[in-house]
């Protein structure tokens, strides 16, 4: 796919889109993930909490103890990221978690009231962040009134740890999601696209005549641009018509006039005025060609557009009978060298005028011997007309190809016949060129493109 593929932009935007969708939704489930951690840890710590605070007790010298704190190893070890701490209003004393070692814990100044439970940020030991849970607690007559204040926090880090273990678990499960997606996204692409697909292959067929229009076999978002394609080729078609009609009107229109003329050069001759009759013969005779030309023209526009396959070999038949009949063509050897299965894509009447013309003028300046040969080479079909005449210098053979060049102006003709043929062979798509025969004389090569979808060889 090129970079100015709709697929390709289609199938990049949704990539980008899933990959923006993914990692946002990673994230998102991160960050719940480590607030579903969060508050777990603060229950935990809330339990833990319950535990100290009903441990608190007096020794026999009235100080304040935990008598028996939480057996969760972690408060023994030293700088765990677990910790406990209680702390006696009235006369500073601290108790501590030995995961503490020698720090205290800085409580916020805030005086919650008694049994509620504050969440605080608090700086531990070696400056790590902490969730910290806290309650105030009213001591009773038993341990001598008074308040205190019980904290229990953990390290943050513990919840950032289990963050990145859930977002390794993930990562893989969303890179497997995003490619799934992705494939997904390229199917659907390629679904939606198909009706632009089947636009172009019946475009293609359109222009290679197995199909006339677009049809309506399409969803009802392409079907209006299919009709308007259709639209489109109905006005081209009813256009081409027109430019042929009024071409065949101009041509009978000037067929009269120009007959009119030259039976005036005519007499004009018949009467020794040699010079007026020439001008007007050589007025009438360009008058002819460009109007032949055209014609020509007019022709081909619709032909092109739908030709159906034609067999080469009859059209050949058709016309070396016809050149027989005539006294040149009788004493010449026709060889033919074209199988019976090779076509291609052009109208039988442009072929025959394709192949006509080349074989007349071939006729005309043989010596004994015209061959026609036809073969496939790869997608191209080539045909060749040549003979054992004098032949055309390579020089020259732009001035055969072109409106009315003629190397011998005291043969008859009207050099129009090399053109036409251009011209028809542009129409199909085709192409000449000139080169030395063989056989001694012109060889004229024509290629023509073979029709597609033909699987057959020759």
């Amino acid at each position: 796919m090129s970079q100015g593929s709709l697929r390709l932009r289609l199938l990049a935007a949704g990539a980008a889109s899933i990959v923006v969708a993914l990692a946002l939704a990673g994230a998102g489930l991160l960050m719940l993930f480590e607030r579903h951690v969060e508050r777990r840890m603060v229950a935990e710590l809330n339990s833990y909490l319950n535990q100290v605070v009903s441990e608190l007790t007096r020794d026999e010298d009235g100080s304040l103890d935990v008598g028996a704190p939480p057996a969760e190893p972690l408060f023994q070890q030293p700088l765990s990221g677990l910790y406990w701490q209680v702390s006696e209003e009235e006369t500073d004393t601290v108790l501590r978690s030995r995961s503490l070692w020698d720090s205290t814990l800085e409580l916020p100044p805030d005086s919650p009231s008694a049994f509620e439970v504050h969440e605080h940020e608090l700086t531990g030991p070696d400056g790590a962040s902490l969730l910290a849970v806290e309650r105030r607690i009213n001591l009773p007559p038993s341990l001598g009134n008074g308040a205190v204040r019980a904290v229990v926090a953990v390290d943050r880090q513990e919840i950032h740890a289990a963050g990145r273990a859930f977002a390794a678990d993930l990562f893989p499960s969303l890179v497997l999601l995003a490619a799934v997606l992705i494939i997904a996204a390229w199917i659907q692409v390629s679904i939606g696209l198909r009706p632009l697909d089947t636009v172009r292959q019946r475009l293609a067929q359109i222009r290679s005549g197995e199909a006339t229009r677009l049809g309506s076999v399409f969803p009802d978002e392409v079907l209006p641009l299919a009709a308007e394609v259709d639209h489109l080729l109905d006005e081209q078609e009813r256009a081409i018509a027109r430019a042929r009609t009024r071409a065949a009107d101009l041509a009978h229109g000037l067929k009269t006039p120009l007959t009119v003329l030259a039976a005036d050069a005519k007499e004009l001759r018949a009467r020794g005025e040699f010079k007026l009759a020439g001008e007007i013969e050589c007025i009438t005779a360009s008058m002819r060609r460009h109007l032949e030309r055209e014609l020509v023209r007019a022709r081909t526009g619709v032909r092109a557009l739908a030709a159906p396959v034609q067999p080469i070999r009859p059209v050949v038949d058709r016309v070396i009978s016809v050149l027989q009949r005539s006294p040149r063509g009788r004493n010449l050897s026709w060889q033919v060298e074209v199988s019976d299965g090779l076509g291609v894509r052009v109208d039988e009447h442009d072929l025959l005028e394709i192949l006509g013309n080349l074989a007349e003028n071939a006729a005309k300046w043989a010596a004994n011997t015209v061959r026609i040969t036809g073969k496939q080479q790869g997608n191209i079909v080539i045909l060749q007309v040549e003979d054992d005449g004098p032949g055309v210098p390579e020089n020259q053979t732009s001035t055969v190809l072109a409106r009315g060049g003629r190397l011998d102006e005291s043969s008859p003709g009207s050099g129009l016949g090399l053109a036409i043929v251009n011209d028809l062979l542009e129409a199909h798509g085709g192409t000449i060129s000139l080169h030395r025969s063989q056989l001694g004389g012109l060889l004229a090569e024509v290629r023509l493109p073979m029709p597609p979808g033909d699987p057959r060889k020759h």
